[in-house]
């Protein structure tokens, strides 16, 4: 994978090897210091029986940790599988597909099979990046021939410990759903065999199965988190409970980057069950104010008890309305070149469309606000935590702490959503809670402690998915033929300040707020130029990255191109992608099962077509629009996916429900931050629109049938939504939208 492009590959993740950047202006640490807490964060957690071999030397040396079947497979003597899943679960189904995947090359029992999340470590290090975290839409497909090899050298070693038992060739045995048979007819299940097997060596080399011998790949198959999850007994990191626990609410600045001047804690400690008050660093070079108390009431009622005076010298304060005039005004200058192509036929061209997009901030807002459990004892700590960059967050708080990193242990807990905000390269919250155990420490006290965000901290003080404006200008013949295309963005680099920059930025251009324009299908002759203004608002990738906008734009500009020249939308979209197979087949597939063209729509109602590629996905939506009462209505959604191979066909179906329905959101009254004197002044769900069950449509998903290797699900399916609802909108009142959210 090229550097430009392995950002927006990795997207809510955003991060690679860090062996080439320093992680200094995150965390704090040098390049070495990181690199060796990186080693050594990391083991090969052995789970079959207690008491069982390790693999034989020579095998152990020459495979790597993440290739150990003994990191990840827990044989217990019943039967029962348990697999270690070194990915956070945050809603994306991994807690059951990964499972599916080592069961299926293991010929495992799958109503035998368990999940569990690993702790932080090496073995559980993404294969292609280098660290463990979730991001981009990549567990499935960066673990793919990882969790397959692990399930077939598990197989392989039961195999080999049944030949042992019976003096037999392993070659002439089968296994089938837990149990081992012989041609005589020897038989022993999976848990009478697990600890000889481990006895066993390692295999270097596993011979996979074909798609067409899968038994439980490619089945439509209920999560194992879906009991627990509907029936409130799921434990999230919110939930987490531990003798002496005391809860920690941090008073931070009102504009970014602000200081403490002075406090007053004196009504605040007055408060029953208040522990502690005092001042403590985040992120980004801010001071706030720690609560430590025995619940979350009393700290939250203390910290609203707080008197803060704020130091603001230097700080920039951010205006929504001033970004957004400075931005339109850089839009029409020549910014950093990103591709170049002949302008001369602009002028000349018999169709011209000028058009001017505006997208504003957006904030994640998770079901489950952010939080962090630190338990720090005399030269040991172990953290608990919903990490999507557990090697990130690992390595941040023995830093912190000073401790080496083998003495900190990270335990990755179920999250209730994430969309980005729990992979933040500076780890903000994981940061701020054990600057809060050292500050303890330092005053005598021990003891776990559990750092809360409410969902107010967060919209007004996390991280944001930038706001960005688009301009663009198209000449195109009387057959839509585009002859030239010049199109410039406008927004803040996610990249820039963070470890990454010196690999991830080329040229001064941030690759993430290009894709799905630089890269996209169809081709066009385009001159691409950025600006990437410095503003005090800390920005983050957000479901889909530079997707979320990029889409947005190009799919209703060749909307309106297809509209301009009276061709049909879908036809149009067709013969441009005409050498991209995929977009092809998932555009076919939609239209058949959509109705497209034949079936007929109530009065008032109108087609909206959309087809994007993110994450090597494609998705591809016909929806059906209305605007009722000066409001517009999304009917219906017909989706079509080609993801290759499909792992569980149900699990996908459902983030492909999920990601429209965030997609929706984009669209309502209210979906938007905006700041004012440098504060922002949204705070939670009453004010920051986000879509419920109220506004879902009737979906309808349907997946391209391929026996190829797995791309990614949990983004792809956000980025097609809301062009196609507003090319739908615009075929029934004439009006295109070019901004987000719409204004009718």
């Amino acid at each position: 994978m090229q550097h430009d492009h392995l950002l927006h590959r990795l997207g809510t993740g955003g991060l690679a090897a860090l062996t080439g950047a320093s992680p200094a202006a995150a965390t704090g640490l040098d390049r070495r210091t990181f690199l060796k807490i990186g080693a050594g964060s990391g083991f090969a957690l052995g789970v079959f029986p207690a008491g069982a071999q390790a693999p034989a030397a020579d095998v152990a040396s020459a495979l790597k940790p993440g290739q150990q079947p003994s990191a990840f497979v827990r044989i217990a003597p019943d039967g029962t599988v348990t697999v270690s899943i070194g990915k956070i679960d945050i809603g994306q189904g991994v807690h059951t597909a990964l499972p599916m995947v080592v069961a299926d090359e293991m010929d495992a029992d799958w109503s035998k099979v368990r999940a569990e999340f690993a702790p932080a470590g090496d073995a559980y290090k993404d294969p292609l990046f280098g660290i463990q975290m979730v991001g981009g839409s990549t567990s499935i497909k960066n673990s793919w021939t990882q969790y397959r090899e692990i399930g077939a050298r598990t197989r392989a070693m039961l195999l080999s410990a049944a030949a042992r038992r019976w003096n037999v060739t392993a070659a002439s045995l089968t296994a089938n759903r837990g149990v081992v048979t012989g041609v005589s007819g020897q038989r022993a299940t999976y848990g009478e065999l697990a600890e000889a097997a481990m006895a066993e060596p390692v295999p270097l080399s596993v011979v996979l199965k074909t798609p067409k011998q899968f038994t439980i790949i490619g089945r439509p198959t209920g999560r194992l988190d879906a009991r627990p999850k509907s029936t409130g007994q799921q434990k999230f990191g919110i939930d987490m409970a531990l003798p002496g626990l005391r809860t920690v609410l941090v008073l931070r600045p009102p504009v970014f980057g602000a200081k403490v001047a002075s406090f007053d804690a004196t009504a605040a400690k007055a408060i029953p069950g208040v522990d502690e008050v005092f001042e403590v660093p985040l992120d980004r070079g801010a001071t706030g104010i720690a609560v430590v108390a025995n619940g979350f009431w009393p700290a939250r009622t203390a910290r609203e008890a707080l008197q803060v005076q704020w130091n603001t010298d230097g700080v920039e304060r951010a205006d929504s309305a001033a970004l957004l005039a400075q931005y339109r005004q850089l839009a029409s200058q020549p910014g950093l070149p990103v591709s170049q192509s002949d302008l001369s036929a602009l002028a000349g061209a018999p169709h011209r469309i000028v058009a001017e997009y505006e997208l504003p901030y957006l904030a994640h807002t998770p079901m489950e606000p952010l939080n962090c459990t630190i338990d720090l004892r005399e030269g040991q700590c172990t953290v608990w935590v919903g990490s999507q960059f557990q090697t990130i967050d690992h390595a941040t708080v023995a830093q912190v702490l000073g401790l080496d990193p083998k003495q900190v242990t990270l335990n990755t807990l179920m999250a209730g959503g994430g969309f980005g905000r729990r992979a933040v390269p500076t780890s903000d919250y994981v940061f701020e809670a054990a600057q809060v155990a050292k500050a303890r420490r330092a005053a005598g006290r021990t003891g776990p402690i559990k750092l809360v965000w409410t969902r107010e901290d967060d919209v007004k003080g996390g991280y944001y998915r930038p706001m960005h404006v688009h301009r663009a200008e198209i000449g195109i013949d009387a057959k839509g033929r585009v002859l030239a295309w010049k199109h410039t963005i406008v927004g803040q680099s996610i990249i820039s300040g963070t470890p990454f920059e010196p690999m991830m930025i080329k040229n001064g251009v941030d690759a993430t707020m290009t894709e799905g324009v630089a890269d996209s299908a169809y081709g066009f002759p385009m001159t691409l130029e950025v600006h990437h203004p410095k503003v005090n608002v800390p920005v983050l990738w957000w479901r889909s990255v530079g997707h979320t906008h990029t889409a947005f734009v190009m799919e209703t500009l060749v909307d309106e191109i297809a509209r301009t020249v009276g061709a049909d939308p879908f036809d149009y979209r067709r013969k441009a992608l005409a050498k991209h197979p995929r977009h092809l087949a998932a555009l076919d597939l939609v239209k058949r099962k959509s109705g497209y063209g034949t079936r007929r729509l109530p009065a008032g109602h109108a087609f909206g077509v959309a087809v994007h590629e993110s994450f090597d996905t494609v998705v591809a939506y016909v929806v059906e629009a209305s605007v009722e009462g000066g409001r517009p209505v999304l009917h219906r959604v017909t989706g079509a996916v080609h993801c290759n191979l499909a792992v569980n066909p149900r699990s996908i179906e459902a983030q492909v429900q999920g990601g429209l329905l965030m997609g929706l959101g984009m669209t309502l009254p209210g979906a938007e931050i905006t700041l004012k004197d440098g504060i922002v002044q949204q705070g939670n769900w009453n004010d920051y629109r986000v879509a419920t069950h109220a506004q879902m449509p009737q979906v309808e998903v349907f997946i391209v049938p391929s026996a190829d290797p797995p791309t990614g699900v949990g983004e792809p399916s956000l980025p097609p939504l809301a062009p196609a609802f507003a090319n739908a909108l615009a075929a029934v009142t004439g009006k295109r939208l070019r901004r987000l959210p719409f204004e009718v």
